[in-house]
């Protein structure tokens, strides 16, 4: 199993490149936020847990998160791996997911961090909020404090995996084509190598 973690900070066109990596290598998208959706929705016993957290205007703690993906990873036995979206964000939430996967007899093959400069990244989330409606990309100090809150928090994500040496860096300026290609040459080396190990 392949299993990927995209990071990017808002409008890194993380959500583009998932979008198309999952559809050429044929990975499950794992969105955790996605995901709480659907066990919500499906009042599964894991959704009315995480409900009841969200109704008090609290976070859904790490347990049931890592509980979900579990599912998530049992229901799709036949994917090729997974594409893990938005999640770890927080060192804890790395270790536990570490935990599960080899638990699973799987890991994390690497983590592909898209680098967009401060600068370039308010453009384009201004630009979105010409079109967007979300009132998030159209203040400018906004997406300043969404870009800092991410590099505080998952700037520890990073440093976890780069103990392991899993975390590969991807200029994430330019064409979505060319970005594209950047990261597919980074995971086919990784295919490749993996096969010759085993």
């Amino acid at each position: 199993m392949f299993n990927i973690i995209l990071f990017g900070p808002p409008g890194s066109g993380k959500g583009t490149q998932s979008e198309k990596l999952i559809s050429k290598y044929g990975l499950k998208h794992l969105s955790t936020g996605d995901i709480l959706r659907s066990e919500i929705a499906g009042q599964t016993p894991l959704g009315q847990a995480a409900k009841s957290y969200m109704d008090k205007g609290q976070l859904v703690p790490d347990e049931v998160v890592i509980e979900m993906i579990s599912s998530s990873l049992d229901n799709n036995p036949g994917a090729y791996g997974f594409l893990f979206d938005g999640f770890p964000r927080t060192t804890a939430q790395a270790e536990a997911l570490d935990k599960l996967l080899s638990q699973k007899k799987t890991e994390i093959a690497v983590v592909l961090a898209l680098q967009v400069s401060q600068q370039e990244l308010v453009e384009r989330l201004l630009n979105r909020g010409l079109t967007s409606g979300r009132s998030d990309d159209v203040d400018e100090s906004v997406i300043g404090a969404r870009i800092a809150e991410y590099e505080k928090k998952t700037a520890a994500v990073a440093e976890y995996y780069r103990k392991y040496e899993k975390v590969v860096f991807i200029k994430g300026e330019g064409s979505i084509d060319e970005i594209f290609d950047l990261l597919c040459k980074e995971i086919d080396r990784l295919i490749s190598a993996q096969q010759v190990s085993h």
